[in-house]
């Protein structure tokens, strides 16, 4: 079964193409990475799926249903969206960060409270931070806070872009580790932006590439990896494989 369709989608701004017409699906229940360098169209494809920006042609379809007739905020209250900024609210605590949206949605507050200890305790925080500013926590406390946020109305569907970049490797590393778990445990539809081919590789069902807002290549890991006929993607894949060969020279001394 689909989850994500986009039908011939493009998008122009100021007469300039940043994504050429596009056909992409993405099967229920599948974790798929979108790399490729700036401009690539990684992050304008991601906001085309939630309605943050309109196509210039063609459609978009979640669960069979063109979104083009749903209002912004309703569809987006049923997508989960982690960015790298991470974008909590300064005034407001953990807690409400993470309830802000079944809160709009008008959910008891009962009920927020324990979606709300529910949620920390799937992304691996301790309870008491609920309470909290966010500017007491560490990066990677509020990345997993951001998370929690994106989880809190029971999406289908998480949308993250580049959601590990601004961590250091250890926290980025674990977090990712993390959220790929979250994402079988709950079911979810997961498609990920990254700058990191290597994270694409390991963390990803499928890898979408994209270079000057085409798609050259979608396909698993183990299949990129065995080779690609387009230049750019092979180039693209060969530098995790060196630097993985590099440091298996290195340690066998």
């Amino acid at each position: 079964m689909t989850a994500i369709v986009l039908d011939q989608v493009s998008k122009t701004y100021s007469g300039q193409m940043v994504l050429a017409p596009t056909s992409l699906s993405v099967a229920k229940g599948r974790f798929v990475a979108l790399v490729g360098g700036s401009g690539a169209g990684k992050t304008t494809l991601l906001k085309l799926v939630n309605g943050l920006s309109t196509p210039s042609s063609g459609r978009v379809l979640l669960d069979g249903a063109d979104i083009a007739g749903r209002p912004g905020p309703e569809l987006r209250r049923g997508i989960g969206y982690v960015f790298q900024e991470i974008g909590l609210f300064p005034h407001m605590t953990v807690g409400q960060n993470i309830g802000v949206t079944p809160e709009l949605l008008g959910w008891p507050a009962d009920e927020i409270a324990a979606r709300t200890d529910e949620l920390l305790d799937l992304v691996a925080l301790p309870r008491e931070i609920a309470g909290r500013a966010p500017s007491r926590l560490s990066g990677g406390q509020r990345q997993r806070v951001g998370v929690a946020r994106a989880l809190a109305a029971r999406p289908s569907i998480l949308l993250m872009d580049e959601p590990f970049g601004a961590l250091d490797p250890v926290t980025r590393a674990a977090l990712a580790d993390d959220v790929r778990a979250l994402h079988a445990r709950l079911g979810l539809t997961t498609v990920m932006v990254t700058h990191d081919v290597g994270e694409a590789l390991l963390l990803a069902d499928e890898v979408v590439v994209m270079a000057a807002g085409k798609v050259l290549a979608q396909a698993p890991p183990r299949a990129l990896l065995a080779g690609h006929p387009d230049p750019v993607v092979a180039e693209l894949i060969a530098a995790p494989r060196r630097q993985a060969e590099r440091l298996a020279e290195l340690a066998r001394g």
